[in-house]
């Protein structure tokens, strides 16, 4: 009953949270929100016993991808961007996409909660820890898509280098 409980906390903290930060006007506001909603999502790893994933969701999203929004957001002006009202026609087209994905995710759920099981049992997960049998499925079954992701993110450093180098004339 307890753990239940919790678990209908954090589903409906993030939901929530969801919704504030994607309705409010004042964008540093909104910032902050998200940061309330990216911890709920890390105490929700913790309780479905991924600690890594949680560790991960704080340091990557709480602590790297939101200080970049909050100083993107407190370095654009948007005193003009918040008067011009550019997308109040379009909610009607907005609604029928978003119900339209509602739709796709419930016929995909359908097939995922019956789906084939994998070798990877919450007994095995336990013997060992959830980082190693991470690790070994990273760099056995899914080296290939690994070393590829590696490759994109070394071409989008290299091109900001690039791009963020003073041209020097000599």
């Amino acid at each position: 009953m307890i753990p239940e409980l919790f678990f209908a906390y954090f589903a409906f903290a993030i939901v929530l949270f969801s919704i504030i930060v994607i309705t409010r006007k004042n964008p540093v506001h909104s910032v902050l929100w998200m940061l309330l909603l990216f911890f709920h999502i890390a105490g929700l790893y913790l309780f479905l016993n991924a600690e890594f994933m949680a560790v991960m969701q704080v340091i990557v999203y709480a602590g790297g991808i939101l200080v970049l929004f909050l100083f993107v957001v407190m370095l654009v002006s948007l005193k003009e961007e918040i008067k011009v009202a550019r997308f109040i026609g379009a909610w009607p087209t907005g609604f029928t996409f978003a119900v339209a994905l509602f739709i796709v995710i419930l016929m995909s759920l359908r097939s995922f909660v019956a789906g084939p099981q994998g070798k990877y049992t919450i007994d095995l997960i336990k013997s060992e820890s959830n980082i190693k049998v991470l690790g070994k499925l990273l760099y056995t079954d899914f080296l290939f898509p690994f070393e590829i992701a590696s490759l994109i993110l070394l071409v989008a450093m290299v091109g900001a280098i690039v791009l963020a180098k003073k041209r020097f004339k000599g």
